[in-house]
């Protein structure tokens, strides 16, 4: 990391009192930029080994005070962007001597990865590593869809233009055959790194600024009560169907997410104020504390694989879980798609929102990070509920 400043006489620039334009050139990674000092001098007088302007010259003393200050001032610039620890060039080294607001050209996906590595130093102490791979898979869609487009490796943040998350959004829906929900989701996260570069100076405004997602009608799919009945009430003479089928319910009634499940210790189950069971532990998508209280048929299941052994339930890949549901629902005669996630939202609809247990409650018990996302998704269970409600009501008078 070596600059090298020096300074020269333009013979071709002369003013009217027949003296030379004295011009600064820099020379930084083997490229020059070369300015004017704003300095005259007569070329005799002008020393280029010591690069002094010497006598007789009547101003040397002002000029040559003055290349000094120049000196200084670049050799302060270039220091500056040293302890930056970050690659610059020639040009910002002059900006910065002028006293211009830096602005740092970076090429999208180079700072997403910078971006990106950042964030890993977080992993384990406020990030999830899954998290993180979320974020490093939506990069590698960025990466993937620049080369599709514009037939180039990267391109300059300052490119960015509202155009450019259409025509992503769209190749996420065409190319890569996503749906909506996901491409929601993988532009959001994109959206964050911009918005950091924005906010450290490297875009002058946010490209995005204008940008709204395509809204999503989900639909919460979730047993009715007659057919988790019918499940519980389901004998299964395979041993890990059966076993499956007390996991599934055991979520029907406390909520708990497959991480969770799969994690519960025998220290988590702990006796509440009210004299009764409770599950006590962190959720680790939201870091959130989840504080269930045990419901009776929630009961039975853990006593039935409580065995004093440090986790209550033997362990079961998600996948084969969720494959072994698939088999359970066909059995029973269930025309939906069984999943660890159903057994969730049954918990939240069927189990707590039918029964008249308020959305507060649901969001805290199922470990929700704000009261919004259990509004979003069970907004539409309880207004079910209420026709039903009132269908009941027309129904008795």
């Amino acid at each position: 990391m070596k600059i090298n400043i020096l300074f020269i006489i333009n013979k071709q620039k002369v003013n009217a009192k027949g003296l030379c334009a004295l011009m600064c050139r820099l020379t930084f990674n083997k490229t020059r930029k070369t300015f004017s000092t704003g300095q005259f001098v007569n070329p005799k007088y002008w020393n280029s080994k010591q690069q002094i302007v010497k006598p007789p010259e009547p101003d040397r003393d002002t000029i040559n005070h003055q290349l000094s200050l120049i000196k200084t001032k670049i050799n302060k610039a270039f220091l500056l962007l040293q302890i930056k620890d970050e690659s610059f060039t020639v040009e910002e080294i002059y900006s910065l001597y002028r006293g211009k607001k830096l602005i740092k050209e970076h090429n999208v996906v180079e700072y997403f990865k910078r971006y990106l590595n950042k964030l890993k130093t977080l992993i384990g102490i406020d990030l999830k590593q899954v998290t993180w791979n979320k974020f490093n898979y939506v990069k590698n869609d960025v990466k993937e869809f620049i080369k599709w487009q514009y037939k180039t490796n990267d391109i300059p943040l300052g490119k960015l233009e509202l155009q450019f998350l259409i025509d992503f959004e769209y190749y996420l829906k065409v190319v890569k055959k996503q749906k909506q929900v996901t491409i929601n989701k993988a532009i959001q996260r994109f959206r964050k790194p911009i918005k950091v570069a924005f906010s450290e100076g490297y875009l002058e405004n946010d490209p995005f600024m204008l940008y709204t997602s395509k809204q999503v009608n989900k639909e919460v799919v979730f047993l009715s009560p007659e057919e988790l009945e019918a499940l519980e009430k389901h004998e299964f003479t395979q041993p890990r169907l059966q076993f499956v089928k007390d996991l599934f319910v055991f979520c029907c009634y406390t909520g708990l997410p497959y991480k969770e499940l799969m994690s519960l210790e025998t220290k988590h189950i702990v006796k509440g104020f009210d004299g009764n069971r409770w599950i006590q532990m962190k959720r680790q998508k939201t870091s959130k504390n989840l504080s269930i209280p045990l419901l009776d048929k929630a009961k039975i299941v853990l006593d039935k694989y409580d065995k004093n052994e440090k986790n209550i339930f033997p362990k079961i890949s998600n996948q084969k879980y969720n494959s072994y549901l698939k088999e359970i629902a066909d059995l029973v005669g269930i025309d939906k798609r069984l999943t660890t996630h159903m057994a969730r939202r049954t918990f939240a609809s069927t189990v707590l929102l039918y029964n008249d247990v308020p959305m507060e409650v649901v969001s805290e018990l199922l470990g929700h990070s704000s009261m919004k996302i259990t509004q979003d998704s069970y907004g539409k269970v309880v207004q079910k509920k209420i026709s039903l409600e009132m269908n009941r009501l027309k129904g008795s008078g």
